[in-house]
């Protein structure tokens, strides 16, 4: 035919090769069933360009699909805060934390959860799950951060949302010696990291009717935090967030 023998036996080896990449991508997904590209190259070790190419010739995608970013803020004009984070990145930890509020629809019922974030580290460091969208649930959150931390951040950052505006949460950051900012109306990229966060907790929950009842839910959100703090690569940092907070 024509054909050089050693280029028939390159492509049987680079064909066995992507077999076995495909195969340790699926056992990968195993254990980290939203991982892409790039975590996916961090975690086996691989170029992710090569990673990339056997995604697409063999049809992968992670196991979960992306769900609707849903947002429960109701803004208050009546505060006199402002973004102090633009264009800012904090340079050690407890400087920058930031929060936010989402609801998990749940058959016919909603759940909300509030997170809060050290930016420096992206480990969760306080978050509260109820049934009630109010400052309680902010309140709950904060302190957690607090007692984890037992130090105060230099900024604490969040939206215009009236939980967090309530006077119960502004009392207990002041207090504490916390200066409070907020982002512009309408502009939720301002709190990026929390949208990030949320979107891959989403993610990575699926469908949410799959589960029996809410404390099956509860504790897969329990698990799901667990598991971004602790074991899932951050991608900035190329590690988990908590892991990377201990070496710091």
């Amino acid at each position: 035919m024509g054909v050089n023998r050693k280029n028939i036996y390159y492509q049987t080896k680079k064909e066995s090769q992507d077999l076995a990449l495909k195969a340790d991508i699926h056992k990968a997904w195993e254990e980290h069933p939203t991982y892409g590209q790039i975590n996916l190259a961090t975690h086996l070790g691989v170029n992710h360009k090569r990673i990339g190419r056997v995604m697409r010739k063999f049809g992968l995608k992670p196991p979960r699909r992306k769900v609707k970013k849903f947002s429960c803020t109701q803004s208050t004009p009546h505060h006199q805060y402002q973004n102090l984070i633009k264009d800012w990145k904090p340079e050690r930890v407890n400087q920058l934390w930031c929060s936010d509020t989402t609801y998990l629809k749940y058959q016919s019922s909603f759940w909300y959860l509030v997170t809060v974030i050290d930016i420096y580290t992206r480990e969760v460091i306080g978050f509260a799950v109820g049934k009630k969208h109010n400052s309680r649930l902010v309140l709950t959150a904060i302190k957690q951060a607090l007692v984890k931390t037992g130090v105060p951040p230099q900024i604490f950052h969040t939206d215009q949302g009236m939980e967090f505006m309530a006077q119960g949460v502004i009392s207990l950051l002041e207090s504490n010696g916390i200066q409070v900012s907020v982002s512009d109306k309408s502009s939720p990229w301002q709190n990026g990291y929390q949208e990030s966060f949320f979107g891959k907790l989403k993610f990575a929950l699926g469908d949410l009717n799959r589960f029996e009842d809410p404390s099956h839910l509860l504790v897969a959100i329990y698990h799901e935090i667990d598991y971004y703090n602790n074991r899932r690569i951050h991608r900035s940092l190329k590690m988990p967030p908590a892991v990377f907070a201990r070496l710091v």
